[in-house]
């Protein structure tokens, strides 16, 4: 196992540990808002992993498969997310064929850490912007998740050294619309929950971003 690979394996037990520590499971009992996760959990154990399964052209300087972490967090908060980032890493090996190395790569660079940032600039935008519907829909929505994508692919092709064989012209614009693109999507998928299914987010609290203006 090479030392960076090594170095990813420790960050992925660490966010799993840290994850696990905060009792996730508790979102998923009684009759809070929080039971109504079941759903979109079972949804996301089942597409996620076949999302990052997606073949992609080994020709190209950078993978082009979407994260899904952003959304997730979203949907069932980062303590949820991780447990279930990590799965979508481990089912790789079985669904697609990869190695444990790459499954544990996926599992950083597309589940733990744009999971991560989304979870840090999410929670900067809420307490410097407020709790304005539209703070949350265009950025924890679209602005976090572009960012957060945006900086983890960055990172993973300088880890990589992908620049070196692809220049950073052509890198720098497929990385940058491959992050629009998979934030506009969070930002319409997150829009349409809070309008039809607003108990299927975990960082939509209504009474927070409605002040009780709509019932529960």
């Amino acid at each position: 196992m090479t030392p960076g690979i090594l170095a990813q394996l420790i960050l992925v037990v660490l966010a799993l540990a840290m994850a696990l520590a905060l009792r996730p499971w508790r979102m998923l009992r009684g009759s809070g808002p929080g039971s109504a996760l079941a759903t979109p959990l079972l949804a996301t154990l089942t597409l996620l992993p076949c999302l990052w399964s997606l073949p992609s052209d080994a020709a190209l300087p950078i993978a082009l498969q979407w994260s899904g972490a952003p959304l997730l967090v979203l949907v069932l908060g980062w303590p949820l997310a991780i447990p279930v980032l990590a799965w979508a890493g481990l089912a790789t090996v079985a669904a697609a064929g990869a190695s444990w190395p790459e499954a544990v790569s996926s599992t950083v660079w597309l589940g733990a850490l744009p999971a991560t940032a989304v979870l840090l600039l999410g929670e900067a935008v809420r307490r410097t912007l407020g709790t304005h519907p539209a703070v949350y829909l265009l950025g924890r929505g679209f602005a976090v998740p572009m960012l957060a994508l945006l900086a983890c692919r960055m990172a993973q092709a300088l880890a990589e050294g992908r620049f070196a064989a692809a220049g950073d012209e052509p890198l720098l614009v497929a990385v940058l619309l491959l992050s629009m693109s998979e934030a506009a999507t969070t930002c319409t998928l997150a829009s349409v929950l809070v309008a039809v299914r607003p108990r299927w987010l975990a960082t939509w609290p209504e009474a927070l971003y409605l002040g009780g203006r709509r019932a529960a």
